[in-house]
């Protein structure tokens, strides 16, 4: 545990949020600065800044969990759909303990999550494609 960290400190009991779910690997909370109504955060209960450096336990932990409260959001909101992302290093934020946010939309909400997009090169795409299959037989 971090103790400058707030979501170590969740896990811990020592700070307060409004659990939707925990397991022995994972605990789920309202995000306390929502951008729509049942936004949650999934982290694994270790403190860790990467969630894909994690053991493949911890990090399908964390999805299955995703995946479960998403569930229970859907059950509870019916939202139209979800927004699930996850950011690592020095893009992620405030918080350094690695997080998954599970965000209900609805058509109306003034969600934003906007990525700008460029035309798709095949050639670029071949060679890019090629370089990860290279990294995945390492």
């Amino acid at each position: 545990m971090h103790d400058d960290c707030p979501f170590c400190r969740i896990v811990a009991g020592d700070e307060s949020a409004a659990v939707l779910y925990e397991d022995d690997r994972t605990i789920a909370f309202l995000d306390q600065q929502p951008a729509a109504t049942g936004h949650a955060l999934v982290v694994p209960r270790t403190h860790a800044e990467e969630i894909f450096t994690e053991d493949s336990a911890t990090t399908d932990a964390v999805f299955d969990a995703v995946r479960t409260v998403a569930g229970a959001l859907e059950d509870a909101l019916e939202p139209d759909g979800f927004s699930v992302f996850h950011t690592s290093g020095p893009l992620v934020g405030t918080v350094d303990h690695a997080h998954v946010h599970v965000v209900p939309r609805t058509a109306d909400d003034d969600v934003s999550l906007a990525l700008s997009r460029r035309g798709f090169d095949p050639d670029e795409a071949d060679r890019l494609a090629s370089r990860v299959r290279n990294a995945l037989e390492t």
